[in-house]
Order: C-alpha cells, then structure tokens, then sequence
C-alpha cells in the first residue's frame, strides 16, 4: 500500500562556513498544494528553487517552509552611517533649542534607525551558489524525511480504510441476502392486505393488483445500488494499492458510496434493510473522514 498522508513534520540543519541553518517543514490537510514560505531577509533569490523543491515531492497539503539562519560572532560588520548622525544630530539640536529641553545623548542618537549599520561580509557569486546548494541540499533531506512520515501515516490510514471497506463489504452481503428473500416477503404481505380488503368487502381488480404488485417489488429493489457499492469497494482497493496520488479520487468514491446508501434507505421496504442502510451510511462517513487526510 502506497497511500500518503498529507500531515507530516521534518526538520534538518547544517553548517557552511561561519552560518548554520535550520529548515522545518510542517504539512497539513489542504485541498491542493498550498506552500507557505517563511525564509529570512536576503534570501528572495533562494525563494523559486525552494518551491520548486517542494513542487517536486509534494502534490497536496498545506506546507509550512521555515529557513532559519545563524552567523557566528564577529561576522557582522558594523558600519557608523557619518550622514544619518550628522542629519540626526541637526535634528536633535534644533528640537533642543525649541523646547530647552537636555540635549540628545550619544546613545540615543546612535539608537536612530539608519546612524547604526549592520552588514554582511561580501561574497563572490561562486560563495553564495555553494551556500544556496548547501542550503537546498539540506531541505532536500528534510522533504525526504517529510514523505516517508507522510508514508508511513499513509499505511496507518490505509489499514483504517481497509477495513471500513471490509465493513462495506460485508453490510452489502448481508443486504443481499435479504433481498433475495424480498419477492416472496412482498408477495406475503400483498396477500394478506388483500385478503384483508376482501374480508371489508372491497371489489378489487385482479390485473390491477398484479401491476401493484410488480410496481411494489420493483421501487423495493436495491440490487443496482448493492452491485455499485461493491464496484466502488473493488475501485477503493485499487485506488490504495496504486502507486499514484489517490486521494481525490478516494473523495470522489466517498461521495458515490454515500448516495448509493442513501438510495438504499430510501428504497428499503423491509426494516433490516433500513438497518444495514443506516450502518452504511455511518461506516461511509467515517470513510470520508479518513480520505481527506490522503494525498
């Protein structure tokens, strides 16, 4: 069984040179693939590969991708921005001449956004490709280690929904069983009902009644719906065992399931019938809720 979940977590990290990163990546249920980024300013350039990373192993889900980046001590460069402080002590002069107030002091002015510079060492672009590889190649891992929890979730699901089609399965036998005993149940109450109008004296027509008959035995038949509850169980199986992404389809199936048992109670002339109907129905809503976790 190859199903995969679409929930899953994974987190990586590594070093090149003075930096270490950090990828986490979080996935949940989601109609589609929806990819949220979350990497750290300077790294826009980086943001295109990351989806296409993800675009290539992931086909459903919301994905959080969070990169985070450390640099060492010292691989900072702080840079005093001579215009800005000139700009800012105008600024607090004038202000000090306006309202008499104690002049600005120096780590106040050197507060003042813009004064105070950090900056990043330069880096040739032969750098900063070995350091967007190092980066990529350790989200690379980290999406390895997503699908296989996303897979072995997946098998747990599979075992789940195996069994609720066994479950399908065996309430479509029983309803089987039944209906082959229905004709003669039909033509046992019809006599009776008529036996009953003649004791009243009712006058009633012969043909008429053979049509009524008919017509009755025809509106209780489920056969059509038992034989398409076992088709959708025999495509489920399929489904679980390819090697393609199935949830949608699996949704599909939930969907067909549901109106068949729905088809099903509103037939039923017999009060096991209703019974098997109303179990299906609550077996198939539990069916629905397991695919919706299926990539």
């Amino acid at each position: 069984m190859t199903l995969k979940s679409m929930t899953g977590f994974a987190r990586t990290d590594g070093t090149h040179g003075a930096t270490r990163w950090f990828w986490e990546i979080r996935s949940v249920n989601g109609r589609s693939l929806d990819l949220r980024l979350r990497l750290p300013p300077g790294s826009e350039r980086l943001e295109p590969r990351v989806r296409a990373c993800c675009q290539e192993q992931l086909v459903r889900g919301n994905c959080t991708v969070s990169l985070t980046l450390k640099r060492e001590a010292g691989q900072l460069e702080i840079r005093l921005n001579e215009a800005a402080l000139r700009e800012a002590l105008a600024v607090a002069e004038q202000a000090q001449k306006q309202t008499r107030l104690k002049p600005a002091k120096l780590d106040t002015l050197l507060g003042m956004r813009g004064v105070v510079e950090v900056a990043e060492p330069e880096e040739s672009d032969e750098e900063r490709e070995a350091f967007a590889a190092a980066m990529l190649a350790g989200l690379s891992e980290a999406l390895d280690q997503l699908v296989a929890a996303r897979v072995a979730e997946g098998a747990r699901l599979a075992e789940v929904i195996e069994a609720q089609l066994a479950g399908i399965d065996s309430l479509v036998s029983q309803a089987s069983t039944i209906m082959a005993k229905q004709p003669k149940l039909i033509a046992t109450r019809l006599r009776e009902q008529i036996a009953r109008l003649d004791e009243a004296g009712a006058s009633l027509d012969p043909e008429r009644l053979h049509q009524e008959g008919l017509l009755l035995a025809a509106k209780a038949d489920i056969q059509e719906e038992l034989d398409r509850l076992t088709a959708h169980v025999a495509a489920a199986r399929e489904l679980i065992a390819s090697s393609q992404p199935a949830g949608r389809k699996l949704e599909f199936l939930a969907q067909e399931f549901n109106r068949e048992a729905n088809t099903t109670c509103s037939k039923a002339a017999d009060i096991e019938i209703s019974r098997i109907g109303l179990e299906l129905k609550s077996v198939i809503d539990q069916l629905r809720e397991q695919v919706q976790n299926i990539e």
